[in-house]
């Protein structure tokens, strides 16, 4: 399915959020291909692996780099330390343990939804285990690491402005709103203001539309929650035996029947959550972060950030979907 790049990471929905539940005839489900993000495989120790396969270890001489070999060494290196810069200066660390409180809230939906509260431990040990904030930072890392290769002066500006006093107030508030919109009631309050706003046409609405226009975060968001539908449902659908499973159109079909649902909730939450964010903050700020927002530097990170997001919860939407179909399986039988 082609995914609308650019767009900017905190203002991206969890891929649950306004999705459909999958059809409660669960062997008539959505199903698309999906990517697996590849993930770094770890080194390991030279002597246990040489063990391991019944061989002694041998001596590793030291071969002399060339000074090409160097520089790329060198480059490498200054990148991740200027990648790990830039993921400090957005709060990842505290920004994917609200993620996990999110997928935690979305698994609930889910075993209330598909699984008609037959999820139990199972279930939630899944749900526990698939949004562990530690996996989902080194997933999302490792392919934020991916997206910005060779694109020092990007890396540059991006860790300029969000080590700003605007930047930091930027990302401190909208994780913040994302803790905020976890409690329903405060999630209710967020809409009733951002309805206010709309109504009275007030002139901070217009800049909360002219950031959701610069990044594309409706379209963005859309096409990351149809991304999610299809990796779930394709998941859930490998689970069935081959004569319960819809042909390709079908499943197809049912991945874009959700579109129109899943924009029309978009639209509602980016509202919702950026009027909730932005409250405390000044237009000057707010102008200050769509000239970021419109420059070349905030377009590519905008564009790196929601593929790293993409890459990272598509994996997560495929591992529900095949915990999904396992429950639903063993309640068949």
């Amino acid at each position: 399915m082609q995914r609308n790049e650019g767009r900017r990471g905190l203002a991206v929905r969890h891929p649950g959020q306004g999705l459909a539940y999958p059809s409660r005839s669960w062997p008539q489900v959505a199903a698309f291909a999906a990517l697996m993000a590849i993930l770094p495989m770890p080194g390991g120790n030279f002597a246990a692996r040489a063990e391991a396969h019944g061989g002694a270890p041998t001596e590793q001489v030291p071969t002399e780099r060339t000074p090409a070999e160097q520089t790329t060494g060198e480059e490498t290196a200054a990148q991740g330390a200027t990648v790990a810069a830039l993921e400090q200066s957005l709060g990842l660390d505290a920004l994917f343990g609200v993620i996990a409180r999110e997928g935690h809230g979305y698994g609930e939906g889910l075993d209330q939804g598909l699984l008609g509260g037959k999820g139990g431990l199972r279930w939630q040990a899944s749900v526990a285990r698939i949004y562990q904030p530690d996996v989902l930072r080194t997933r999302f890392s490792q392919a934020l690491s991916e997206a910005l290769a060779g694109k020092p002066e990007v890396l540059a500006d991006a860790v300029a402005f969000f080590s700003s006093p605007t930047g930091k107030a930027i990302v401190a508030r909208e994780i913040a709103a994302r803790e905020v919109l976890l409690d329903p009631d405060s999630k209710e309050a967020a809409e009733v203001a951002a309805g206010k706003l709309r109504d009275a046409r007030a002139p901070r609405l217009k800049l909360i539309r002219n950031l959701i226009e610069a990044s594309d975060l409706i379209e963005g968001n859309v096409a990351s929650g149809l991304t999610g539908s299809a990796a779930f449902n394709e998941a859930l659908t490998a689970t069935l035996p081959p004569e319960q499973r819809l042909p390709e159109a079908d499943r197809m079909a049912q991945v874009w029947a959700q579109e129109a649902e899943i924009r029309a909730s978009t639209t509602s939450w980016l509202l919702a959550f950026m009027t909730e964010a932005y409250a405390p903050l000044s237009d000057a700020e707010l102008e200050q972060f769509l000239a970021f927002s419109k420059s070349e530097s905030g377009r590519a990170l905008n564009q790196a950030l929601f593929t790293a997001y993409g890459e990272t919860f598509r994996v997560v939407m495929q591992e529900l979907g095949h915990e999904a179909g396992q429950v639903l399986r063993g309640a068949r039988i």
